[in-house]
């Protein structure tokens, strides 16, 4: 380790952006599921919030790819960070992961970004609901905590297909054995093959809720796994009459409805659109690279980046993840994101470009 990890004055801290990152160290979790951690050459403090994502930089075939991926270390661990991925077949991002990306390969990271956490709210009995490699982000969480002794009633219910299918079972397993105030619920879905499971079996309903937590009305729930395993525990709360604004999921990779009403309804105007009044037309300048383009109504910002061939890097395209952030140096844009930023961001000028439109002449840093 270099000795300037021990002086304070050359150790930077994570600003929200682009770094590169060398990957160090490949855990096999499962079967099926891997732990990446990175760490900079020159040691950086990885400041981020539990429950957030980075998205990683790759370039797979020669062509560039962006994914987003939930931290599943604790921030209590500053120097380095961690992904947790699973293998999906037919999956080009996952595979290539897991069969391309070892120990002292580099890549670029942007982030951290994400409002599901844990350091935003209060209430000092918690509850982390996840299904499948839903996992990660409540794990960073319960990592938090537990790292630094908080004074934080935590129950951990975890679900998965078979026993060998459940993540970090061993580390759950300790940190439950070493803290009264961590209390943790396997569930699996069946039996695995030679692998008789003694805990509960199914899937998680009303009277496992009721036996493993009694006061979940009283708990902040945080909640991640599959599309229909979060739908099904939103039912199962909101028929118990729980208070719905202490409940909170990570929405990253799902597209909600509402995107993809909004975006039919663009490409249906967009397709009987009248004639442009050049008058209606507003400039974007992209001040570094010294270019700029005229763009229409309800074009964004990005889209007019690529028009000119700069590509702003961007993953989601929806303001979930962040990865396109440009500093907007001048002007006014709509921007409707979807937690993808933070107020701090935006009040130092930041916008993501994938979802801002323009309200007049804009002059962006990029």
């Amino acid at each position: 380790m270099s000795n300037s990890f021990l002086n304070p004055v050359t150790t930077q801290t994570w600003a929200n952006g682009r770094h590169i990152v060398r990957c160090v160290k490949v855990i096999q979790e499962t079967w099926d599921v891997r732990t990446f951690c990175f760490m900079a050459d020159q040691p950086i403090l990885f400041f981020f919030k539990p429950g957030q994502f980075v998205t990683l930089e790759l370039e797979i075939e020669g062509q560039p790819i962006m994914r987003s991926y939930t931290i599943s270390s604790s921030p209590s661990v500053p120097y380095s960070f961690s992904v947790t991925i699973k293998r999906v077949p037919g999956g080009r991002v996952s595979n290539w992961l897991h069969d391309t990306l070892h120990e002292g390969q580099e890549l670029a990271v942007h982030g951290p970004v994400g409002l599901f956490n844990a350091i935003d709210y209060t209430n000092p009995k918690v509850l982390y609901l996840s299904g499948g490699v839903g996992i990660t982000p409540v794990m960073s969480m319960a990592r938090w905590y537990y790292d630094t002794n908080a004074n934080v009633d935590m129950v951990f219910v975890h679900s998965a297909r078979t026993p060998k299918d459940i993540i970090y079972h061993r580390e759950l397993e300790h940190m439950a054995s070493r803290i009264d105030n961590f209390s943790l619920h396997l569930i699996c879905e069946k039996h695995g093959l030679g692998e008789p499971w003694a805990g509960y079996r199914g899937y998680l309903n009303q009277k496992m809720l009721e036996l493993m937590v009694p006061d979940f009305l009283e708990r902040e729930v945080f909640c991640c796994g599959p599309t229909p395993y979060m739908n099904a525990v939103k039912r199962l709360l909101e028929a118990n009459g729980f208070d719905m604004s202490r409940y909170h999921e990570e929405s990253f990779g799902a597209t909600p409805a509402e995107a993809r009403a909004d975006a039919v309804e663009q490409a249906e105007q967009a397709a009987d659109a009248p004639e442009i009044d050049l008058a209606d037309l507003h400039q974007v300048e992209f001040i570094s690279s010294g270019k700029s383009i005229r763009v229409a109504p309800g074009e964004t910002v990005h889209a007019a980046a690529a028009k000119l061939g700069l590509l702003i890097p961007k993953a989601c395209g929806m303001g979930i993840c962040g990865t396109c952030k440009v500093m907007k140096l001048g002007g006014e844009v709509e921007m409707e994101h979807n937690g993808g930023i933070t107020e701090e961001d935006e009040a130092e000028g930041y916008i993501l470009s994938c979802c801002s439109v323009p309200k007049g002449d804009v002059r962006i840093e990029f």
